[in-house]
């Protein structure tokens, strides 16, 4: 199991060079496996939303059917903000910066220890999520 941050889910998706190698290959091998599962943030959704209806980004199709077809990829789940989360959300270890959406994909990742994909060079520093880029 995995976690793609928004912009890895974004480069992967759209077959983006910007995804590293070993980003894609830990996808492509977690797509591949039996159990294998990609988690997607439904924050990652409203990132996403927003940076379109803020013309920052354009998809091949309307935001909710984008979704819906990376959501119909086998082993692809976009997963709710529960309360749990959210509450983890605000109590992350140690120095992370503030941004909400960010502190949602780390707690989700932390929630089931996987690991995250992400470029986020904050992200990465932060000792207490594992990360691949």
């Amino acid at each position: 199991m995995i976690v793609l941050d928004t912009h890895a889910l974004l480069w992967w998706v759209n077959g983006d060079s910007q995804l590293s190698q070993s980003a894609l290959e830990t996808i492509e091998h977690e797509l591949l496996a039996d159990d294998g599962e990609i988690l997607i943030s439904a924050i990652s959704a409203w990132e996403i939303a927003l940076l379109v209806e803020k013309e920052r980004l354009t998809l091949s199709m309307a935001t909710d059917d984008w979704l819906d077809t990376v959501e119909e990829i086998e082993g692809v789940r976009i997963v709710a903000v529960d309360a749990a989360t959210a509450v983890e959300s605000t109590r992350l270890p140690g120095e992370f910066h503030k941004d909400p959406a960010d502190r949602m994909i780390v707690a989700l990742a932390r929630h089931y220890n996987a690991e995250l994909i992400t470029a986020d060079e904050k992200i990465t520093a932060y000792r207490h999520v594992k990360t691949i880029w």
